[in-house]
């Protein structure tokens, strides 16, 4: 890859956020199902769903924040910071 052109991002990279909000979708979905099927009081459970869901989004980022980038992405940012450096950005 040569600098003039800029990094064209692979599926599994678009994707990767849309993955972790339905990862945390589908555990507030699961929080509030079994709320609505144990006490069939929708209120409590949507209630429920929603404080499940924002909690995992936050837990779920938090971990992806904490991960330290591998050697190809590191490579990868440091591309990526000399490709600006040239922009005048």
């Amino acid at each position: 890859m040569t600098q003039n052109t800029p990094h064209k991002p692979t599926r599994s990279e678009i994707l990767k956020p849309v993955e972790l909000v339905a990862i945390s979708a589908a555990m507030g979905l699961f929080v509030g199902l079994t709320i609505m099927l144990a006490t069939r009081n929708l209120a409590l459970s949507s209630i429920s769903l929603g404080i499940t869901f924002i909690i995992a989004l936050v837990v779920i980022a938090m971990f992806t924040l904490s991960m330290k980038p591998d050697e190809a992405e590191k490579s990868d940012l440091d591309e990526q910071n000399q490709s600006g450096k040239n922009t005048g950005h």
